[in-house]
């Protein structure tokens, strides 16, 4: 029985040395035959740690072919970490043909940098290369305002080159765009007109360049060049035409108060006049009271009550003649009756 026992034993050992070689040796004669020979057991221990050993063997071949000498471990650690080796180290071949230095470490931070971005370090070597325009802004145009009032739209194409030094922590194409934009706007508000800008548009991509729009970005401006500039509206005028409508609105408002003011000083008046003309009734009704006390007292006798009246009468033909006059007719016939 332990003989059975025994030989089953070298027998499953026979069978999974099988097994692994059966499952291993094609990988292991790949990189014997490229000069970047692997161990069996490091090939077991990459399977272990589910790591893939097709993917690390490969990409191994790819740097020794290229005179580049990497560690399996090194590759492993960046795969572990959520990297990819394949790009890393593509770019790193990228780089050692365009004489760029750029070394593992680097490479492998921009890559784990770029993660989830959509963009790779290769993408990022190739850029530092063959350098690549940006559109300012991406659609549309920027509008600025020279200083006599007419705004003008201008569009800037930004060629850049990748600052592999910088990459990692640096500023992205978003904040070269707005630095840009920003520069654009300060160069054509401070034209004196906006012919000075159709004229001579090199002025704004020289004054932008000038100020050192890359600093703490991941890129390295190469050119600013304005693709097209145009006139837009007249933001002067406009501006002008709304203050002068609020003027005008804030004068009627004030005109509107003064003459309710007015109105109401008018009918103010009204009354006062009104309650005055009630007071000289109320005196011309003590008039006949007072006559008659005078009568009774022997004041004022009889002839001087005609005398009276007959000043009265002749009191209102007078106004009479006046009124009549003041109206235009004829007064003749009154005067003879």
């Amino acid at each position: 029985m332990w003989q059975i026992a025994v030989f089953a034993i070298i027998a499953f050992i026979v069978l999974f040395i099988f097994l692994i070689l059966s499952r291993f040796i094609g990988i292991w004669v790949r990189a014997k035959v490229a000069n970047a020979p692997v161990s069996i057991l490091t090939l077991v221990a990459m399977w272990l740690r589910k790591v893939p050993p097709s993917l690390i063997v490969d990409t191994r071949i790819t740097a020794v072919k290229a005179g580049i000498e990497l560690d399996t471990d090194e590759l492993e650690a960046h795969y572990l970490a959520g990297g990819s080796v394949d790009h890393v180290v593509l770019s790193l071949i990228a780089a050692d043909k365009a004489d760029i230095p750029l070394t593992y470490d680097r490479a492998c931070a921009i890559d784990l940098a770029v993660k989830g971005t959509g963009k790779t370090v290769l993408e990022a070597v190739r850029t530092s290369i063959n350098p690549a325009v940006i559109d300012c802004p991406v659609t549309g145009k920027i509008d600025a305002v020279a200083r006599d009032g007419i705004s003008v739209r201008a569009r800037a194409r930004v060629t850049v080159r990748t600052n592999l030094e910088r990459f990692v922590g640096g500023a992205t194409e978003e904040t070269i765009i707005a630095r840009v934009g920003e520069g654009i706007v300060t160069s054509i508000g401070s034209a004196q007109s906006y012919k000075d800008v159709l004229e001579n548009p090199d002025h704004i991509s020289k004054h932008v360049l000038s100020k050192g729009l890359d600093a703490n970005t991941a890129f390295e401006i190469l050119s600013i060049d304005i693709a097209d500039v145009d006139v837009g509206s007249n933001v002067g005028a406009a501006l002008q035409t709304e203050q002068a409508e609020a003027d005008k609105q804030v004068a009627q408002a004030k005109a509107e108060v003064r003459r309710a003011a007015a109105v109401a000083t008018e009918h103010e008046m009204a009354a006062r006049t009104q309650e005055m003309q009630a007071k000289v009734v109320e005196n011309q009704a003590q008039i006949p009271l007072a006559m008659a006390e005078a009568f009774r007292d022997g004041n004022l006798g009889i002839m001087d009550y005609a005398r009276y009246q007959n000043i009265v009468a002749d009191t209102d033909m007078r106004q009479t003649i006046a009124d009549d006059k003041d109206d235009g007719h004829d007064t003749t016939d009154k005067r003879k009756h």
